[in-house]
């Protein structure tokens, strides 16, 4: 039996909940389902407790005691949150910010759509980013007794360090994408090296196992003497000389046989216009440009530029007989160079020893290659100490080094020679009208004085000697002058190396001229190792700041930028000439010099100071101009007849577009240019603001374009230090 008290309270109750379940039936937003009291919203948030920099976090809020489930987020109260704490969607997806907020800790809120007091937090920590390590090498450098690793990445944060063998080494932020650091020799092989960034959020990037490389020397150094000694640095010629060192580089180059130009056909084919100079010269820049013999190349153009030739003035089937004599002789014997020189079709022609006769019936010698030979190739116009400045006399005026009569008596020493015959001998007429471009001149004796001739230093060609004996005698005259070893070293190194270069390093070269350590006098090759290995040559390898170096001339400055970036030739003929057409535009032609003084004067000075600089003597407003012209034709692979790959899949292309990131990518770019061009010793000023312009370009091609521009026309490329 029911108790009758109870029934009266259930049904109490009942009634009492259908009047409370009424009452509810017209909110959809907060309430209680049951008979209980009436709940708020309720927001909980669930996620990550941690974001690392530059990533992101999903965060999810979950909804109660309402039927709308929309919330707002926030970011430490800030809706949508901020760049100094982080961003968050609509969604919830946070995504923290670029460098760690202080402290290192946000809330991240979720605020109900229902009720503004309905709130659901959640702490996040901020946490530095995982490094991600691009690239990293090992290099000892000769037996340096540490290992210098360079690490290329990204985020990298203050405080990131290099970790070898799981170890943090002494680390140098170089920038936010590279780090250096040096570690003891060892004689493993590899390293294993990581990067890790420290807290919070302490993480290490993934290890690399990073082959030590070992190289005898630096990039600097590498990359300036493949500018002194070739007609350009490359990327695997600076590596390769980085392996085998600067001796072993020398040595190799001394034993590399020498490129051998081709006679120009006869007749000319259609391709040189019917002009026997453009086929000479494209040979010329043949050898210049591909040639494996550099340094002989090189060496045999600064001769070139010593002993001028013209074929403005002279048969162009001459230059490359003439070329040909120039790079055998270069490593030889200054005498050798002398002889050869003199008794070439080439100077007979251009300086008028060709066909002169001895002096009769009132007629002289002719005394042009007499004068210029001593004025311009041997010993100059005034006697010189061996550091190359002149001597005084008691009054302090300078003393000429020969006179009229000793120019006349060298005049008739040297008559004569004319063209020889087709097997080198000597005609039986004179002059010969057979032209014979390829053998050295001949002597018809009839044709030669044989009086005495007084020379310098007091020095007597008898009466009565041969042609060959007189010219013999005249050039060992000249060659044991004692202003030979300054005159000629010091024009030697202006060419290879510096344009003003001290008295010190004429004197040390001019002493190996005058003894190569065994005795023998004049040994181009052991001058040309003298000039390159000197102190003053190799000083700003390792400072920036050194004096020293060159205006690049126009042949050089094309020939380098073209070697440096790979050009290579299209014409369906192999014909090189065209690029004549462009140093000619700087008023420089190969084997094209307006007169004997070649394109520019060993003694110019600029302008205003007393800075000795030849090259610089064609250096104008027009001159500048038309550089630039030519660079925006290099970079934008407007030579004719050649053609450069700068695209996007290029080598350069690829490291301008590698890892996406504009900066590094940039960054890495502008680097390898500036190894090409200005042996890895470019400014930071000047290298921060290249890649803080090219970044901004996101087509590749251009990128890479407008950096190299910015490169090779730069006053720290245009002169070479």
């Amino acid at each position: 039996m029911i108790d009758g008290r109870r029934s009266l309270r259930i049904g109490a109750m009942g009634l009492g909940s259908a009047m409370l379940l009424g009452g509810c039936s017209g909110s959809g937003n907060s309430g209680s389902t049951g008979g209980g009291p009436v709940l708020s919203p309720t927001v909980a948030v669930t996620g990550g407790a941690s974001t690392r920099l530059g990533g992101t976090t999903q965060f999810a809020a979950t909804v109660a005691n309402t039927n709308n489930l929309s919330v707002t987020w926030q970011v430490n109260g800030t809706t949508g949150g901020s760049s100094a704490n982080g961003m968050i969607t609509s969604t919830g997806t946070y995504t923290a910010p670029a460098t760690l907020p202080s402290p290192n800790t946000v809330t991240i809120s979720a605020v109900s759509a229902a009720s503004a007091s309905a709130v659901g937090t959640l702490s996040e920590a901020v946490w530095n980013p995982v490094p991600v390590v691009t690239a990293a090498a090992a290099t000892q450098t000769g037996t340096a007794s540490t290992v210098m690793i360079d690490v290329k990445g990204t985020s990298f944060v203050s405080g990131a360090q290099i970790q070898v063998g799981g170890a943090s080494v002494t680390t140098t932020a170089v920038s936010s994408t590279e780090l250096q650091a040096s570690v003891a020799a060892t004689t493993a092989a590899s390293l294993a090296v990581d990067v890790w960034n420290p807290d919070p959020g302490a993480a290490a990037s993934t290890v690399s196992q990073v082959a030590i490389s070992v190289v005898k020397v630096p990039v600097a150094a590498a990359s300036r003497l493949l500018d002194q000694a070739t007609f350009g640095p490359t990327l695997a010629d600076i590596q390769h000389v980085q392996t085998v060192g600067l001796d072993g580089y020398l040595t190799e180059q001394f034993a590399t046989p020498a490129t051998v130009l081709a006679d120009v056909p006869n007749p000319q084919p259609a391709t040189c216009t019917n002009v026997p100079a453009n086929c000479a010269q494209s040979e010329w820049w043949q050898a210049a440009l591909t040639g494996q013999d550099q340094l002989r190349e090189r060496v045999a153009f600064a001769l070139a530029e010593m002993f001028v030739i013209s074929s403005n003035s002279v048969n162009g089937y001459t230059i490359t007989p003439y070329q040909n004599l120039l790079t055998k002789d270069a490593f030889g014997n200054f005498s050798t160079v002398m002889k050869d020189v003199t008794l070439s079709t080439g100077m007979g022609a251009y300086l008028n020893m060709l066909n002169s006769y001895k002096p009769g019936n009132g007629q002289i010698a002719n005394e042009n290659y007499s004068r210029e030979n001593m004025q311009l190739f041997t010993i100059g116009i005034n006697e010189l100490n061996e550091d190359g400045t002149a001597t005084l006399d008691g009054s302090g005026n300078m003393i000429p080094a020969y006179t009229q009569a000793q120019v006349q008596a060298f005049a008739r020493a040297y008559t004569g020679w004319t063209y020889a015959t087709a097997t080198g001998g000597s005609p039986t007429k004179y002059p010969n009208g057979t032209a014979n471009f390829d053998m050295p001149m001949a002597a018809v004796e009839s044709a030669h004085d044989v009086t005495a001739k007084v020379l310098l230093n007091g020095t007597t060609l008898p009466a009565n000697q041969t042609a060959e004996q007189d010219l013999d005698g005249a050039l060992a005259n000249l060659f044991a002058h004692k202003n030979v070893g300054p005159f000629v070293c010091k024009q030697l190194i202006q060419h290879l190396v510096a344009s003003n270069p001290s008295g010190a390093y004429v004197k040390r070269v001019a002493t190996v001229f005058a003894d190569n350590g065994s005795g023998v006098r004049g040994d181009l090759k052991a001058v040309v190792y003298a000039i390159l290995m000197d102190p003053e040559a190799r000083a700003g390898d390792t400072n920036t700041a050194a004096e020293g170096g060159h205006l690049r001339e126009p042949v050089l400055y094309l020939a380098n930028v073209m070697r440096g970036l790979g050009y290579s030739n299209t014409d369906p003929n192999g014909y090189y000439a065209t690029l004549s057409n462009y140093s000619g535009n700087l008023s420089e032609k190969p084997y094209a010099a307006g007169s004997v003084f070649n394109f520019f004067p060993p003694s110019y000075v600029i302008p205003g100071t007393t800075v000795n600089a030849p090259e610089f003597s064609l250096e104008n407003t027009a001159s500048a101009v038309l550089r630039l012209t030519l660079a925006n034709s290099l970079v934008y692979n407007g030579i004719s007849g050649f053609t450069v790959d700068l695209s996007a899949t290029s080598a350069l292309g690829i490291m301008a577009s590698k890892t996406g990131n504009a900066a590094t990518d940039s960054g890495n770019l502008v680097d390898a240019l500036g190894t090409i061009f200005m042996h890895g010793q470019m400014p930071t000023n000047m290298r921060t603001a290249i890649v803080n312009h090219v970044m901004t370009l996101t087509n590749i091609p251009q990128r890479v374009r407008v950096a190299t521009y910015l490169v090779i026309t730069s006053s720290g490329y245009k002169v070479m230090h």
